[in-house]
Parts: structure tokens; sequence; C-alpha cells
């Protein structure tokens, strides 16, 4: 590689990484021009076509990224993700297993990063199922999200819904109690984790998380109300249907 060249690179990967993507497209464009099998610029230039909605020209530069690398790993993501964004579902799918089968470390060793790019790729997957009514498929991918990310509250909660709507206020119980432990500042969980706990007749411990719920957010109506309608459940009744 003669020293213009490299100088060309050195200064688009720059622009990119200071997400000056205007300065940085048409660098790396004349770098490849000149060499065309540098994977990483045609990575960055499918992320660049990504972020301004040209998923056609964003695949075509992951699709060639990964066909110089099979195994760079940021590229096979960003393609899987890109697919998604164009309802190619088991595309994405069919990378994300790539991405697997390259690894020679185990799923525990990923990198934060690519853990929760990948936890949120199947909760992308996770709601393209529930949005055409196939709630099981949605449980099976969101399952796979937060064993990815037992962390991300977000997840589990949507987790708990899904379990919740399909009658199972038990695994519902769970995902939200495990989403209250691992941020318990997030509303939504201590609220639907309280929802559950009324269904099951457990009206005490129902108050109790809509209390911590305005303990840090006073404001939050959802608690409020929940709360006040919960102080007239009569102890002795069954729990209104909710």
């Amino acid at each position: 590689m003669d020293e213009r060249l490299k100088q060309q690179l050195a200064i688009g990967r720059e622009y990119y990484q200071k997400r000056e993507f205007d300065k940085a497209e048409p660098i790396l464009r004349e770098v490849l021009e000149q060499y065309e099998r540098f994977a990483d610029v045609h990575n960055m230039l499918g992320v660049i076509a990504h972020e301004r909605g040209d998923f056609a020209q964003a695949e075509k530069h992951l699709e060639r990224a990964t066909e110089l690398n099979p195994h760079y790993t940021e590229a096979l993501l960003n393609l899987a993700v890109t697919y998604n964004d164009q309802s190619k579902y088991e595309a994405g799918r069919s990378v994300y297993k790539r991405i697997r089968a390259t690894r020679e470390r185990s799923a525990d060793n990923l990198d934060p990063f690519v853990r929760g790019k990948i936890a949120n790729m199947h909760a992308e997957l996770a709601q393209a199922y529930e949005d055409a009514g196939l709630r099981s498929d949605a449980i099976r991918e969101l399952e796979r999200a937060v064993s990815m990310c037992p962390t991300f509250a977000d997840l589990q909660t949507r987790l708990g819904t899904l379990h919740r709507d399909s009658g199972d206020l038990e695994q519902a119980r769970f995902h939200y109690e495990a989403a209250r432990n691992a941020n318990p500042r997030y509303p939504l969980a201590r609220l639907m984790l309280g929802v559950t706990l009324l269904a099951l007749n457990e009206v005490e411990a129902a108050k109790a998380e809509w209390r911590a719920v305005l303990e840090h957010d006073p404001g939050n109506k959802s608690a409020t109300m929940y709360l006040r309608m919960a102080e007239n459940i009569p102890r002795t009744s069954q729990p209104p249907d909710i």
C-alpha cells in the first residue's frame, strides 16, 4: 500500500470514528476505487448508508465486508441489523448463526457491546413476531435476548408482559422481579409486577411495589391509580380482573 492510500485510509477512519460521516464517505469511497479489498472500509460505508436509511446500499457493502472477512463480527452484526430493518428476518437469523459458529470463545466471554447488540437483535425479531400475532415465537426470541443480557430491565419486562398476556402469571412474575432487581428505579417493571401480584391475590405485595414507584416518582399517575384501587379492595374479596 502506498503512502497516500495509507494517509487517506487513516483520515477516513478518523472522520468515521468521530461520526463525521459526510467527510468520511468520499474519502472512503476514493480508497475503495484504489483498493477494493478493505473489509473495514466496506463496513464503515455500510454503516454510513444504514444511518441514512439506504438499506440496499448498506447491505451491499456489509455483505462484501463479510465476504472479505467471514469472521468480522462487527460487520456480521451490522449486516444482521440491516436485514432485520428490511424485514429479512430469516437472513438476519442466518447471519446470527454464522456469528455463533465462527466464534471460538463461548457466549459467556462475549464483550458487552457484542452481547448487547445480539440481545437487541433478538428483541427486534421478537417484536416482529409479536406484531404478526406469533406470541410463542416472540417469547422464544425474548428468552434468547434475556439469556444474553439478564440485567436489561426493559427486556425482562417485555418478556414478563408476553407471559402475562399468555396467562402464565408465575412466569410473568419471575421476569418482572428480575427486571426490578436489575433496576429498582425502572418504574414499568414495578408497575407491571404490582398488577401481576394483584392478579395473584397478593394485594399487600402489589401495593408495596406501587409505593416504591411513588417513592422515586411521586407524580406517577399509574402507580397512584393502582394504589388507590388496591386500597379499596376488601381483604376477603378476589382482586379485580386487570
